[in-house]
């Protein structure tokens, strides 16, 4: 993975849930480790996350899938995201689910 895509990002905007309950059990955060692996938390959701970076043209993008629960229930999806400077814009699609967008900012 690239040094500039690992560290902790948290969450500060998506479409469908507002900042509370983003961060309603503990401040909404993507992790990203050296080898691609990582978490996913937001309002009651908890998710593993396994990321690769992808190329749509000329541009360059972090896909990923998660897999994990919301409120005890099973959750799984997609995403991706593309980075500039030390913000994330990308977009979520939980499997047979909701789509939001999102934006993150990497944690100083």
């Amino acid at each position: 993975m690239k040094k500039n895509y690992i560290g902790t990002w948290l969450i500060e905007e998506m479409e469908l849930w507002d900042k509370e309950f983003i961060d309603l059990v503990a401040p909404g955060q993507i992790k990203i480790e050296k080898d691609g692996t990582g978490s996913l938390s937001f309002g009651a959701v908890e998710c593993c996350i396994d990321c690769k970076i992808e190329k749509l043209g000329n541009q360059e993008i972090l896909s990923f899938t998660f897999e994990g629960e919301d409120e005890g229930d099973l959750r799984s999806g997609r995403g991706w995201a593309i980075l500039s400077e030390k913000e994330m814009n990308g977009q979520l699609f939980f499997h047979m689910g909701d789509d939001s967008g999102f934006k993150i900012r990497k944690k100083s």
